[in-house]
């Protein structure tokens, strides 16, 4: 087998080269003066309630647009502010095809914004004959204008707005609540203490999570639904009932570990832990549940099971042995039970990964039974993708289960819907989805879970070790331990950036052949039993990883030499990129805030990427991308997924590519960043890029790819395991001084 490789060069780093052009409709779009007149009338009667309402200083305006808005085409003139800075939700509508884009800002902009409607609605009327068309704008361009109260750009723009807007709105509906919950109020620039004051409900810091997520008593949230309904953007039960697991006890000797030396650590986050486990002087045990709550020996049966999978699994397990080894486990018990409160177990959380940097990898079993919001995130996810962005660490989590006997496909609970989390699924022994499967994906688009493993099923379970002695398991908990095992092997022994660590486990699993099961069950597919599976690539293969920072809108390398014969490049190819984007759990629907588009592929005559596809209808350059609609781009392409996979299909017709000649067998890798929110956001992000090339004859041509690198100047480091545990287990000596 052949190690993988570290390719080690330069990127190259430009700016966006394209600039606003003049705003246009598309090529069978127009706009009438009776739809303006009556977007008018809709502002006024929003205005009006605004202004008959002095419990809050600011307006709160939802857009509904007639289609599922890209950001180049989302409201811009209407209003005089920078509208994309006051967006404060986003959510689909009931079809999922259409967005609802929620606006923050001062009363008085309802006057100027009907103003300039009224203003555009004249000139239509008096000057196109009562319609605007795309030709008429287009025409414009060139023509004079002598209008004076508006601008021709303005005018244009403010035409354009028209279109896409379908009405003005504000939802007033009061949610059904009766019990304590987790409320998200918009973010409407005051402090929510002193908001909810204004309504007679007295809270404090400490029953608020980021600034505007707050823990609500049953008599406090029927308060704010029966004088502010409008102010609740999402809302989930603070009484999370997690989804349980399968246990059978099953008789046998106890098993018998070694003492911990100076193995990698795995944070686990779980039900408390049976401290009379035979591997507990592996297990840094810290309680987090409150001393007045008994712990029952049934309470740590899923924490100690789960946490005897990633420290002894394959001894447990003979046949799932992955060659990691031993880890150590920092266990932190947040639950008694299958009962409590999300609330505490979120701020719960944040404390123990902030007092624990020193622990890369966290396995988090704990899923909720009831199903994922269609519309947001939940509270938890937002919270583990908020500390990922912030801190150099992964969660693995389960991607919870059905119980016994439900029928039909069911979402996934929190807080398997955490976008930057690797979310792992359960295949049985036959690599089948289990029967107890959950599905995703997450808010319509974003591609859950990523993974599978096996996790057992009622055929044929796992063996784990909980406060009864060895049992027989399955459900995801159990599936997520290996994948954390795994994740902590490349990270901690292998010494990869986790970008490339995830990549390297979605290109595993992906492999070259098209999964039968859906996406949404299995995502990118099974992840190989064998670390080496993993970490070394076929002979007739070569895996190569690169790895960087996104400090401008294109990052690239047009100089990777893939090899030749006989005039051609005798391969196919996969890639797959993979970073941690910011998020916004206030954005709704639109959560990531910055996108990564991937091309790699020969470089063709005109000087650019010909990226492998896997989709034909993808063309040649990403800004090519808007002669598509944002939900075709983000359901094909992935745009703003936070995983990027293209691939070429292996099939018995595969053949080698034409070598072109102005390129002289080099392939190039390009990257594009775009940010929804503020330009900044995606500047300096890492990515890490895995790249997998197969040799159609099935030659081994690793040493070939390796001289042409280094001859273009490339760093090659093979990724040899022996030689990186020998050097680990080196610098882990303890130094005996004469």
């Amino acid at each position: 087998m052949n190690d993988v490789l570290l390719l080690k060069g330069r990127f190259e780093h430009a700016p966006n080269p394209t600039k606003p052009g003049a705003p246009k409709l598309p090529s069978n779009g127009k706009v009438t003066a009776e739809h303006v007149s009556l977007l008018i009338q809709e502002l006024k009667i929003e205005q009006s309630k605004w202004l008959h309402d002095s419990s809050i200083s600011k307006a709160l305006l939802d857009v509904h647009y007639n289609r599922i808005i890209a950001k180049s085409n989302r409201m811009r003139s209407i209003f005089a502010f920078d509208c994309d800075e006051h967006i404060v939700g986003a959510k689909f509508d009931p079809t999922k095809t259409k967005h609802i884009i929620t606006y923050c800002f001062d009363k008085g902009e309802f006057s100027k914004a009907i103003e300039r409607l009224d203003d555009c609605q004249k000139i239509i009327e008096n000057n196109f004959g009562g319609e605007v068309t795309a030709k008429d704008l287009d025409q414009l361009s060139t023509d004079t204008w002598s209008i004076k109260v508006m601008s021709r750009t303005q005018f244009m723009q403010c035409v354009k707005d028209c279109f896409y807007i379908s009405h003005f709105a504000k939802d007033r509906t009061p949610k059904i609540l009766n019990e304590t919950s987790l409320i998200s109020i918009y973010d409407i620039g005051e402090d929510a203490v002193d908001l909810l004051r204004n309504f007679g409900i007295i809270i404090t810091n400490d029953r608020i999570i980021n600034g505007t997520t707050l823990q609500l008593l049953p008599h406090e949230v029927n308060i704010l639904n029966n004088k502010a309904p409008y102010l609740i953007a999402m809302v989930v039960s603070d009484i999370s009932k997690y989804t349980k697991d399968d246990f059978e006890i099953t008789e046998g000797v106890k098993p018998h570990i070694a003492e911990p030396t100076n193995e990698p650590i795995i944070g686990v986050i779980d039900t408390v832990f049976d401290t009379s486990a035979y591997f507990s002087k592996w297990v840094d045990y810290v309680n987090m549940v409150p001393d007045e709550i008994e712990i029952k020996k049934e309470y740590t049966e899923h924490g100690t099971t789960v946490s005897s999978i990633i420290v002894d699994g394959p001894a447990l397990n003979p046949e799932l042995d992955d060659g990691c080894g031993h880890f150590r486990v920092k266990h932190f018990g947040v639950l008694a039970g299958s009962v409590g409160s999300t609330f505490t177990i979120l701020k719960a959380i944040k404390q123990i990964v902030s007092e624990n940097k020193n622990i890369k990898v966290w396995n988090l079993s704990l899923g909720s039974k009831q199903e994922i919001p269609e519309n947001y995130i939940s509270p938890e996810a937002a919270i583990l993708d908020k500390i990922q962005y912030e801190n150099d660490v992964t969660f693995i989590i389960a991607g919870t289960n059905k119980d016994v006997g439900e029928q039909g496909e069911k979402r996934i609970g929190a807080p398997a819907d955490s976008i930057n989390s690797i979310v792992v699924n359960s295949v049985d022994f036959e690599r089948k989805p289990a029967s107890y499967t959950r599905t995703g994906p997450v808010l319509s688009f974003y591609n859950k879970p990523d993974l599978c493993y096996y996790g057992g099923d009622y055929k044929k379970r796992i063996v784990a070790f909980g406060p009864k002695g060895k049992t027989l398991v399955s459900g995801t908990s159990y599936a997520a331990p290996w994948i954390a095992r795994k994740m902590a092997y490349l990270i901690y022994v292998m010494g990869l950036r986790r970008e490339v660590a995830k990549a390297m486990l979605i290109d595993s699993a992906a492999s070259w052949t098209t999964n039968e099961e859906s996406s949404t069950k299995i995502g990118y597919g099974v992840v190989p039993k064998k670390i080496d599976d993993i970490v070394r690539s076929k002979d007739d293969e070569i895996r190569f990883v690169l790895m960087g920072d996104s400090q401008k809108y294109s990052t690239y390398n047009y100089g990777i030499p893939i090899p030749v014969a006989n005039e051609t490049h005798p391969f196919v190819a996969r890639a797959t990129l993979c970073y941690y984007p910011n998020c916004e759990r206030n954005q709704g629907v639109d959560y990531t805030n910055t996108e990564m588009e991937l091309r790699f592929g020969r470089i063709n005559d005109k000087g650019r990427v010909q990226s492998i596809k896997g989709n034909k209808e993808e063309p040649e350059e990403v800004e090519d991308m808007n002669d598509f609609t944002e939900e075709h781009v983000r359901r094909y392409f992935r745009k703003w997924d936070n995983i990027k996979y293209i691939s070429d299909h292996l099939t018995s017709r595969s053949k080698p590519r034409k070598v072109y000649t102005n390129a002289n067998g080099n392939w190039g890798i390009k990257l594009t960043t775009m940010n929804r929110l503020r330009q900044n956001d995606g500047d300096g992000l890492p990515f890490g890029v895995v790249i997998t090339l197969k040799e159609l004859n099935g030659r081994n041509r690793i040493d070939d790819f390796i001289q042409l690198c280094s001859l273009r100047g490339w760093l090659v480091n093979r990724v040899n395991v022996e030689n990186l545990v020998e050097v680990r287990n080196k610098a882990e000596e303890d130094i005996v001084w004469e």
